[in-house]
């Protein structure tokens, strides 16, 4: 008997399920020393739930969801309504939704909650598709159309700046083979449903590919990768002067006398570090009883965006605890706003002049709120070619054609740990960029990158001079995401490290 109880006990722990086991053990007991530790620096504020029916936010999200997919992607309904953005629009409510109502002729779509509001999202000339909020026919500002300058040569000029790849000999030092078995791999199997896949060197374009039906210049689904396109937007302003990484953030509303929250300093909220509290699905302590989670409020609520997380109390004291969650994107993109403004120049369009003119980046959509507030938390869009771009602009330290577009020492802050993450034991995260600090991808743990709900990623890897874009539909990010894997650890060998 006790030898049947030893063997049982040797399966359990060397097989694949006894290794499962032992993770989801592994997994409980580092959530619990997260709690146990962020329990010890709670202050005495009171959580308040957002508002709203939450299948009704989920029929929002389901809305905007859908527009974006179709005017601005290009997917077809059925298909868009199967396989793209589960985030704000869980599949398993969908089936509790009416059917998506494309107006092909006003450009909108509306989904009706069974007894309830009908939601709808339109598309807007410069915004992408923005959700309105409920009972509300109309916007409370005027969308701007934003465009790249005009360029007949466009597809004529080198990249990075224009889509003409130069037809040159593969670099030498980079094996050829590989890369092509990367990009293959990252195709495999088709339930990965990879939609596009692009590799640089040292700048350079190496190779690329897109699934049927995608093109090098469409705009696909991003999701999170927006948080660090907020982050150089931020970069950008304390570039020009504006602010400052440790200054404490002027969000107007935390300026009554005695507000804890003035002791926040942008770099604090850079790291997703603020405190502020909500609640996010990503918490270790979440708790879906409690009602809609303000992580998705943020996008789904139809308010103002910016007020909603300015208002919110603080949880902890600023740099002790290490969360990921929505607010602080949202502050960021606020502190953004107030910073153009501060320049005098046009909010709606910085982003194109001050940014996206500069690296040749044509075909980002930032999508906003009823109120003209960018929610780059994870509302934007663009074509795998230009997040490498954007991918680059770091690898090359924030300099692009001899400007320097971000301040030095900017890459270095937002590609090293946070120190709240690092005190909670978890090395990946560093200021709206992730690490690779856990090995959680086959590239050296100095590597770090953007990463989007439903498979989305930008890895910038100074160590071989990669960058590597892959972009996804969301129903294929499992699969998706071990295809990628593959991917990467080919890259590895086909590319020199130094």
């Amino acid at each position: 008997m006790k030898l049947v109880c030893l063997l049982l006990l040797s399966v359990l722990l060397f097989s694949p399920i006894g290794c499962q086991t032992t993770k989801r053990v592994d997994e409980a007991e580092q959530r619990e020393k997260l709690i146990a530790r962020a329990r010890t620096f709670e202050l005495d504020t009171r959580y308040v739930a957002p508002p709203g029916d939450p299948l009704s936010h989920h029929a929002a999200g389901f809305a905007k969801i859908m527009c974006s997919a179709v005017f601005i992607t290009g997917l077809e309904p059925d298909f868009a309504a199967e396989n793209v953005g589960y985030f704000t629009a869980p599949y398993d409510e969908r089936a509790k939704l009416g059917k998506p109502q494309v107006d092909f002729q006003k450009k909108s779509v509306s989904v009706e909650v069974p007894g309830g509001p009908t939601r709808t999202a339109i598309y807007t000339i410069g915004q992408g598709c923005v959700t309105l909020p409920e009972g509300i026919d109309s916007l409370y500002f005027k969308p701007k159309d934003v465009l790249p300058p005009p360029s007949e040569d466009y597809i004529n000029t080198p990249w990075p700046m224009g889509d003409q790849v130069p037809e040159e000999e593969f670099p030498k030092e980079v094996d050829e083979v590989k890369v092509l078995e990367a990009i293959n791999a990252a195709f495999d199997p088709a339930e990965g449903m990879t939609a596009a896949f692009v590799v640089t060197w040292k700048g350079k374009f190496l190779s690329e590919r897109h699934a049927s039906g995608i093109t090098e210049d469409t705009p696909l689904e991003s999701w999170s990768m927006g948080k660090s396109l907020t982050a150089t937007l931020m970069g950008i302003l304390m570039q020009k002067g504006v602010y400052t990484l440790h200054q404490p953030a002027p969000i107007p509303e935390w300026q009554g006398e005695n507000d804890p929250r003035q002791k926040i300093t942008i770099a604090n909220i850079l790291n997703m570090s603020s405190g502020i509290r909500i609640r996010a699905p990503q918490d270790p302590d979440y708790d879906p009883s409690l009602g809609y989670p303000d992580h998705l409020y943020l996008y789904t609520g139809g308010v103002n965006s910016f007020t909603y997380a300015a208002t919110r109390p603080q949880q902890w004291p600023p740099n002790t605890v290490g969360r990921y969650r929505n607010t602080d994107p949202v502050l960021i993109n606020y502190l953004v706003r107030l910073g153009v403004a501060k320049l005098g120049e046009d909010y709606l369009s910085f982003p194109q002049r001050a940014l996206f003119d500069k690296i040749g980046v044509r075909t980002m959509v930032m999508e906003t709120d009823p109120y003209g507030n960018y929610l780059t938390q994870g509302y934007e869009f663009a074509s795998a070619r230009d997040w490498a771009r954007l991918g680059n602009l770091y690898l090359q330290d924030g300099v692009w054609n001899g400007e320097r577009i971000l301040p030095e020492g900017y890459v270095k802050f937002v590609s090293t740990l946070a120190h709240a993450w690092k005190e909670d034991g978890r090395p990946i995260y560093g200021g709206f960029f992730w690490i690779n600090g856990d090995g959680r991808f086959p590239i050296p743990q100095e590597a770090y990158y953007m990463a989007g709900a439903g498979g989305q990623y930008t890895f910038i890897i100074p160590s071989h001079d990669l960058v590597v874009v892959r972009l996804g539909h969301f129903k294929g990010s499992g699969p998706g995401t071990e295809s990628l894997k593959k991917a990467l650890a080919l890259l590895m060998e086909a590319v020199p490290h130094h």
